[in-house]
This record gives C-alpha cells, structure tokens and sequence, in this order.
C-alpha cells in the first residue's frame, strides 16, 4: 500500500509494502528538517532533499534500516557532520553511494566517509563522566568554601581569656633581661664601664599591651 502523506509538514512518500517493509521516499522535496521517522523504516531516500547537516543519533533508531540513500544534500562538514560520518563507516553496506561535502573550501566535494579523525580534533567531545567530574569538582570546591567561611565567623566570635597568677604580677626588670650568647666575646674598654643591659619588657607599658590584645585580638587577661 502506498500513501502520499504530510507529516510534520514534510511532503514525503510512505509505502507499507508486504514484504520489504516499511520505505519512505523524501527525494527531491527540499526539506527544511528531517521528517518524523518510524522505527520500522527499512528503506530511507534523503536525496537531493538540500539537507546541510543530520542530527546526532538520527539513525540510530532505526534497527531495521537496510537500504539508505542520501546524495545530493549541499552537506557542511563541520563538527556538526561527524556523526554522519561515523554512522556511515558503521553501515558501509546500507548505502551504495556515498554523500560529499559542498562546504567548506578545503573539503568541497571530499566524501564524507573520507574525512579523517585529525579533521574533526577540534570538535568537543561531551562525555557522562566529564560531567559528572566536573560537578563533583564544584561541590568539593563549595564545600571548602563554606567551611573556610565558618571557621572565620567561628574564629572571630571566640574569645580567649588567659590567667595570670598574683605572684606573677610583679616582674622585675632584671628576671626579664636577655641573657648573652657564651659565643660572643667581650670587649674591654679603657675607662668605660659596661652598659647595663636593657629589659625586654618594659613593666610600664603592660597595661597598654594588655588593653591591645583586648581590643584589637579579643584577647582577655585576667588576675586569678
């Protein structure tokens, strides 16, 4: 039985044979897109139809595809041309002749089946597990930040209290003087008396060392 139908508004021929099966014939109709195709397809014609492209996983479908013809179509063969091209080395016996290139300039009338894997190396190749990788980057990288973010908060709204016992209250400056390194020599000096060493501590300005660790590092001490 043969049927002229308009389906998705593409004018082309389906045929439900008895024997052959399935055959839609789409040749010389210039369409804008593929037609919707059934998967019991056993025969397609796509030529001269002023198709540039074909979607990825097209053909994939059709199980029962036996007999394919798609020449004439001003195909351009960019990254978008690829899976036309590795369906095509698949299912060599499919087709008889073989569809070419009308664009770009450097692979004008170049079978498609010929374009090598160097041609298409600039092409993308999304991958599941890319996916997924990249996603599990993201949310490492979230979790780092949110963990940096509260031990700041955490840090800055602690409060450190040191104790200082009474009996430590009062240093003398001499308990703080720094004492000489046994490797370094001495000097004498003919009328001079030795310098006294300094303290490294000035009792005096205690207080203010205290009052800024308190203010600026929230830091407290305390007399017990």
């Amino acid at each position: 039985m043969t049927t002229g139908l308009t389906i998705a508004a593409h004018p082309c021929r389906y045929t439900d044979h008895p024997t052959e099966g399935v055959i839609v014939n789409c040749n010389f109709t210039k369409l804008p897109s593929l037609p919707y195709l059934p998967r019991n397809i056993t025969e397609l014609h796509l030529s001269n139809t002023g198709l540039s492209t074909v979607p990825p996983g097209l053909f994939d479908k059709l199980v029962g595809l036996k007999k394919l013809s798609i020449i004439g179509n001003p195909f351009h063969c960019d990254c978008r041309i690829q899976y036309l091209r590795n369906w095509l080395l698949k299912n060599r016996d499919i087709f008889t002749m073989e569809p070419t290139c009308a664009s770009p300039g450097v692979v004008t009338q170049k079978n498609i089946c010929e374009l090598s894997d160097d041609f298409f190396s600039s092409c993308s190749k999304p991958s599941c597990t890319n996916g997924i990788y990249l996603v599990l980057n993201w949310v490492i990288l979230l979790c780092v930040i949110a963990l940096m973010v509260y031990t700041l908060r955490l840090a800055k709204e602690s409060t450190i209290t040191l104790y200082i016992d009474e009996r430590h209250a009062l240093f003398e400056a001499h308990s703080l003087r720094s004492q000489k390194p046994k490797h370094r020599r001495k000097w004498s000096f003919p009328n001079k008396q030795e310098p006294l060493e300094r303290p490294l501590l000035n009792m005096e300005l205690l207080p203010q060392v205290l009052d800024t660790l308190h203010k600026k590092h929230n830091i407290k001490i305390k007399d017990t």
